[in-house]
């Protein structure tokens, strides 16, 4: 005797007269259906095409929504942060009194925050999405103010960077606009009003947010206690354990919160449970082990680029880029724990670029103004002609 579908059951009786015990026990089926799928789709959340199975019916297409992404130009991501850079030059040198007097009273400090808002923050959602098209000029109209208004005060220097406290002030400026752009394009990303190409690329590429973690990076390096050379009483165990505690935490409620609303997670970006703060734990962590001078990091940080670039030319990116998962920890979070040697690289040349440009040998005194600067644009041009160098190379080898 053939037992019959439940499924066929609820259906036929939708439409058959009203019997209260058969009510009853379609009810039961439903709720029992109703577990069986909810036990399915948890004991699969961690693949990737979750929409058949994941509880958000708008989960896979904003997955989708946010991969294969080429990227954009070199030259577009450096026009959008010389508008920024610019924004920054004309807030100081049209309000540079209010800048002075920000912190002497309120009315001041609500004044700058009121300037700060319209010179920086809301131009640069502007350009960042609805004059996205029109970012060389609004570069070319920034730069004209900016030459217009030093002629009009017929003076270059800005008064935030003079004086003692100059560089801490060109170092706290840079931090603020970082963290104010990567707050900006995290929450943009997910809307059709930000540009598909200022997202970050599935493969190869570069683009906006794929800049923003490298200079993330950057920023924990300059400010660093090893770029300042200072030297910590406790053992590199505990020095590590102090630096990464707090990184672990946010991470792990990051993935607790991403699990447990089944918000949408792009698993070829970091992988299946990494997120980018076990990425600067690790980084911290690496750094605290191979404790090195800030003056020889640099050295180390440039063999670690080349050994890891070599390695993913020779298989690594086969693997890395493969949709293929084992049930280790490594395999399913293999693009965010191979990255570390990436960012931690990235991270000792900024270590030693940062006490190369600011500090003083064997010391934390500050540099001169005019000494920074002078290093600065040296280490500009030798950044500028090894990228035209690079450029060159991957031009004559990819145009065949």
């Amino acid at each position: 005797m053939v037992k019959p579908n439940p499924f066929i059951i609820v259906e036929s009786t939708r439409f058959s007269a009203f019997d209260p015990s058969k009510v009853k026990n379609i009810v039961w089926l439903k709720a029992l259906i109703s577990c069986n799928k909810f036990t399915t789709a948890f004991s699969n959340s961690s693949s990737m095409d979750s929409f058949p199975r994941s509880l958000n019916p708008n989960k896979h297409l904003r997955e989708q929504f946010v991969s294969n992404l080429p990227g954009s130009s070199m030259l577009e991501v450096s026009a959008l942060l010389n508008n920024v850079a610019l924004l920054m030059l004309l807030r100081h040198t049209f309000c540079s009194q209010t800048v002075n007097d920000a912190c002497r009273s309120l009315k001041s400090y609500l004044a700058s925050v009121a300037l700060d808002y319209v010179f920086l923050v809301l131009p640069t959602l502007l350009i960042f999405t609805v004059l996205a098209e029109w970012v060389y000029i609004c570069l070319i109209g920034l730069l004209l103010l900016l030459v217009f208004f030093t002629a009009v005060k017929r003076t270059y220097s800005l008064p935030y960077m003079e004086g003692p406290n100059a560089s801490r002030a060109s170092i706290s400026s840079y931090r603020v606009v970082m963290m104010f752009i990567t707050c900006l394009c995290i929450l943009a990303v997910d809307f059709r009003i930000y540009p598909r190409e200022y997202a970050k690329t599935e493969t190869y590429g570069a683009s906006l947010m794929d800049l923003g973690v490298g200079s993330f990076v950057l920023m924990n390096a300059v400010t660093s206690r090893q770029a300042r050379n200072i030297k910590s009483s406790m053992s590199w165990w505990k020095a590590a354990f102090k630096s990464t505690t707090p990184l672990l935490l946010l991470g792990f409620a990051r993935l607790a919160s991403t699990l447990s609303l089944d918000y949408q997670v792009h698993v070829g970006e970091y992988g299946v449970n990494w997120n980018f703060f076990f990425t600067l734990a690790g980084v911290s962590i690496l750094t605290s082990i191979l404790n090195v001078p800030a003056e020889y990091s640099g050295i180390l940080g440039s063999v670690i680029l080349v050994g890891y670039q070599s390695w993913l030319t020779n298989g690594l990116n086969v693997y890395l880029l493969s949709n293929e998962r084992g049930t280790d920890v490594i395999s399913r979070n293999k693009e965010g724990i191979f990255s570390l040697f990436g960012y931690w690289g990235m991270y000792l040349v900024g270590v030693q670029v940062s006490y190369y440009l600011f500090f003083e040998n064997h010391t934390t005194k500050q540099r001169s103004k005019h000494e920074t600067r002078i290093r600065i644009c040296l280490l500009t041009i030798m950044f500028c002609a090894t990228w035209l160098m690079l450029l060159g190379w991957w031009l004559k080898i990819y145009s065949y």
